[in-house]
């Protein structure tokens, strides 16, 4: 790729917004943007107005949304689902303040969140099962379709079904294992580790390992292409994007995009096409069409700024990004 050459630009395009503190995640709950700040509020935008709400009395520290509802876990020991009109409903709340440290939301509405090393799963009709894991999760992701939960944890992951009485079926692999992601078909689970690597299993009657190696960091940012063919990653100086066609990317080498001298911090795939949004640890926005590798600037490198949180509303027109110092905006893509 040449590295050498100015991407064309999309800067003229991009909307500001002032945050006030470090942006931990950004979800889009239909036409209203909810940022979820390291200081306990969730901040919404809609059409440049904009409004604020503490929501945990402590820091947020994870987030994840359904485009209805933004669920936090915070430092309070709570979990949070605030909706557009910014009203917020305590889903839970630990006695003993312990801290959230990984949330998920299933398709049908379930929910789970962690307080230490147990794990609580409440469906659709509210009950809540919980179950006693051997470290603190980082990383939880429901399957694509039914109420079966991946846990991250170490030494492998743990893939649930709070609904049953079924001993949860556990994927060893030696180490942490931080965050979690579930293809879209439902055939790949792949975790994050702190030996800068990903790993993966392709499951079945007997799940077979994909190791993924190579980062120079921790690849803590993980996205899937909407038709689940292409797995993108952080922790490198370019995303590295793997091919999960047939039986997955082992023994495939990845595809780099966009190459700089910064560490990618964020990915994240446009709903509907091979197009990949790419942030950087020096503030840069890079969009990236995957069948040419064209590049398209979206944000200019800003010292202290790195980026931390993306998201694509529902229609891919528009992006919205958050950044550690408390900066964030939104692109709106011009008509072709």
């Amino acid at each position: 790729m040449n590295t050498t050459t100015a991407p064309v630009s999309l800067r003229e395009h991009v909307v500001p917004v002032e945050a006030g503190a470090h942006v931990v995640g950004a979800h889009w709950l239909k036409s209203t943007l909810a940022l979820a700040l390291a200081d306990g509020r969730v901040l919404r935008w809609a059409d440049g107005v904009l409004d604020s709400a503490e929501v945990h009395t402590g820091g947020i520290l994870c987030t994840c949304s359904d485009g209805e509802r933004l669920i936090t876990g915070g430092d309070d020991g709570r979990v949070v689902a605030t909706v557009a009109d910014g009203t917020s409903t305590e889903i839970a709340r630990d006695e003993k303040r312990r801290w959230v440290d990984a949330v998920a939301l299933s398709a049908s509405g379930s929910i789970a969140w962690n307080t230490a090393k147990t794990v609580h799963a409440r469906d659709d009709k509210g009950k809540i099962r919980s179950l006693d894991v051997g470290t603190t999760p980082q990383g939880l992701v429901f399957a694509p379709k039914g109420f079966r939960l991946a846990i991250g944890q170490m030494n492998g992951v743990s893939l649930w079904y709070p609904a049953t009485e079924t001993k949860p079926e556990f994927l060893e692999w030696k180490g942490a294992h931080l965050d979690v992601v579930w293809s879209p078909d439902g055939r790949f689970v792949v975790s994050s580790m702190p030996e800068n690597a990903l790993h993966g299993w392709r499951l079945g009657e007997k799940p077979s390992h994909m190791r993924m190696t190579g980062y120079p960091a921790k690849p803590r940012s993980l996205s899937w292409s909407h038709d689940g063919l292409w797995l993108a990653s952080s922790g490198a100086d370019a995303a590295i994007v793997w091919p999960f066609q047939g039986e997955g990317p082992q023994g495939k080498a990845p595809r780099e995009c966009g190459a700089r001298h910064a560490k990618v911090t964020r990915v994240a795939f446009h709903p509907k096409a091979l197009v990949l949004a790419v942030g950087y640890d020096d503030g840069c926005i890079l969009m990236i069409r995957l069948t040419d590798a064209s590049e398209l600037l979206v944000r200019p490198a800003l010292r202290g700024s790195g980026i931390t949180a993306f998201a694509w509303d529902k229609g891919g027109k528009r992006l919205a990004f958050g950044t550690e110092d408390g900066a964030a905006g939104v692109l709106t893509l011009p008509a072709a």
